[in-house]
């Protein structure tokens, strides 16, 4: 890492401009080397994962790091990594940094709930069925497989292009059982008219029957989303407790 980036770092809370502020993380853009990067800095850890960060596991930037090398190296989209940097205090793991390209997307996955102007929402759907697809047959098992982490891009001929972020949480494997690659697209859409769609054309790249591929991504789906419906009621009512 460059001085100039090593400086973009050390000054991140007083520069650049914010492209998503959340409570656990921040990410800015920068102009360096004549580009816009991104910046995404990672929530200081609790003493326990700090420690646990400096020793026995790697940083979320570390791995966001390796992981997008990695996605890179085996032709799957992701902004182009750049670097990591991890800052120390004794024992403890204090702050991260992952450093990448921007990436000038035109939407993410999310929007296929959307009324789009000119979006082909089967286009699209067959689009990720064919991605995931080729994530698996890679051996990528991401665990953060979800709307929001994917951002889209058109091209010239109006085929939809998928880039893979938040990539610090993926598991790489020899060969992915049918099991694990269903469960794997468990948050992609609620929409069983979305997962036909989706199974469709994933059975007709994975050889296998398209009943079998639908009922099973059906199941892990029903499963995450009752659960995540179950949790965000609960939010609520503790929230109104607490008033």
């Amino acid at each position: 890492m460059d001085e100039e980036l090593q400086a973009i770092i050390k000054n991140f809370s007083q520069t650049g401009t914010i492209f998503f502020g959340g409570k656990r993380n921040t990410i800015k853009t920068f102009s360096y080397n004549g580009e816009i990067i991104n910046i995404k800095s990672f929530k200081i850890p609790i003493i326990l994962n700090g420690f646990i960060y400096k020793y026995f596991r790697k940083s979320k930037a570390k791995r966001s790091f390796e992981n997008a090398s990695i996605l890179s190296k085996k032709g799957i989209g992701t902004p182009k990594p750049i670097a990591y940097k991890e800052n120390f205090k004794g024992v403890l793991l204090r702050d991260s940094y992952y450093v990448s390209e921007h990436l000038n997307h035109d939407f993410t996955f999310e929007s296929i709930f959307h009324d789009l102007p000119h979006l082909d929402k089967d286009k699209m759907l067959r689009g990720i069925a064919q991605f995931t697809f080729k994530l698996h047959e890679e051996g990528i098992e991401f665990l953060d497989h979800s709307q929001a982490n994917t951002l889209v891009k058109v091209d010239a001929d109006g085929n939809y292009n998928f880039y893979l972020v938040d990539l610090n949480r993926m598991k790489f494997h020899a060969t992915m059982s049918f099991e694990k690659r269903m469960r794997n697209m468990h948050k992609l859409t609620p929409d069983e008219k979305m997962i036909q769609i989706i199974s469709n054309e994933y059975a007709k790249l994975y050889g296998q029957p398209e009943e079998k591929v639908f009922s099973t991504m059906m199941q892990y789906t029903k499963e995450f989303y009752t659960h995540f419906y179950k949790k965000q009621a609960l939010k609520k009512r503790l929230k109104f407790w607490k008033k």
